[in-house]
């Protein structure tokens, strides 16, 4: 067993979720495009200013050769994608308070509050989730020697909710195979401006980086299968309160498909309004239950309640 608040070495800060090699070919359709575009397209998980970071340090070539990122790519081109080490970095377990809401001795279920960083990143080194289980469960350390030790799912920042964590590496694997096989099943409380068409629908559409904004995602043919199932359980003058169960765990899946329905979530000013429709400072999303196997082979449904915010402009809607 590691020491509290000592540091964990041997663990990695990856630049992007790239595997170490990747071969593209260039479609028809793809033809004219700049390669940084292009990169960006099809691999949702490199923003466009990786993806010139990447050209600029040799690491793409194209039918062989270097590149530039304003490079315009040709129907047939092989476009070689190769990820440099990934750089080493010492996480320290830090005593950040954990809502723990249950635990055995194979998983530790989580409410995440809003605006807590999952795990390390580029501009966020410290102070996330997994330097706070570092502190509270240091065995986690052990698990795979990753950067994201337990961490089964993810969720946004600024998602408040239910995270689950593998404390051993049998545990990790049992829960990601139900992930894959997407039999975990997972529930979302999302507050709306506007409303559905109908009271239950599902949203099936590909999501991709955005060809326009990088730092968006966006329904792109190509992109990869997305699917969000919703149904109502309010409706205001101008809001709606959605559940929803997301079949994909794509990026920002839930927030670009309500968007794209005409519903953005209220807060989210990445895919909504600029201004939001109420005082909130963050976008209204909530990981309200969460059901699947343990590894003893019992099934179990948690749940978190509402934070603050969240109930509080319910309440205002409600008056």
């Amino acid at each position: 067993m590691r020491e509290r608040g000592r540091a964990v070495d041997s663990l990695y800060l990856s630049q992007d979720a790239l595997p170490d090699e990747r071969r593209l070919v260039v479609s028809a359709v793809e033809a004219g495009q700049r390669l940084d575009r292009f990169l960006a397209a099809r691999l949702p998980d490199l923003s466009r200013t990786r993806a010139q970071a990447l050209v600029d340090a040799g690491d793409v070539l194209v039918n062989g050769a270097p590149a530039r990122p304003a490079t315009k790519v040709a129907a047939g081109d092989e476009v070689t994608v190769t990820r440099p080490p990934p750089v080493p970095v010492a996480l320290t377990p830090e005593a950040i308070p954990l809502d723990v809401v249950d635990e055995d001795r194979d998983v530790l279920v989580v409410n995440k509050p809003a605006g807590l960083v999952v795990h390390p990143a580029p501009g966020h080194p410290r102070g996330t989730l997994v330097n706070a289980l570092l502190a509270y469960c240091p065995d986690l350390a052990g698990i795979g020697g990753e950067l994201r030790p337990g961490i089964v799912h993810r969720l946004d920042k600024d998602t408040s909710g239910l995270i689950v964590i593998a404390k051993n590496e049998r545990a990790q694997r049992f829960l990601q195979a139900q992930l894959r096989d997407r039999q975990m099943d997972k529930r979302y409380w999302a507050l709306v401006d506007g409303a559905p068409r109908t009271e239950t629908g599902t949203v099936d559409a590909p999501i991709a980086r955005s060809p326009q904004n990088p730092q968006q995602m966006a329904i792109v043919a190509g992109g990869r299968a997305a699917i969000t199932h919703f149904r109502t359980l309010r409706r205001y003058p101008r809001h709606t309160l959605l559940e929803c169960k997301p079949v994909t765990g794509r990026t920002h899946q839930i927030r670009a498909h309500l968007a794209a329905i005409g519903c953005p979530i209220v807060g989210d000013r990445v895919y909504g309004r600029k201004h939001p429709s109420l005082p909130v400072h963050r976008h209204l999303l909530h990981a309200k239950q969460l059901t699947f196997r343990l590894p003893s082979g019992e099934q179990r449904t948690f749940e978190a309640p509402l934070p603050d915010d969240f109930r509080v402009a319910l309440e205002q809607l409600e008056r």
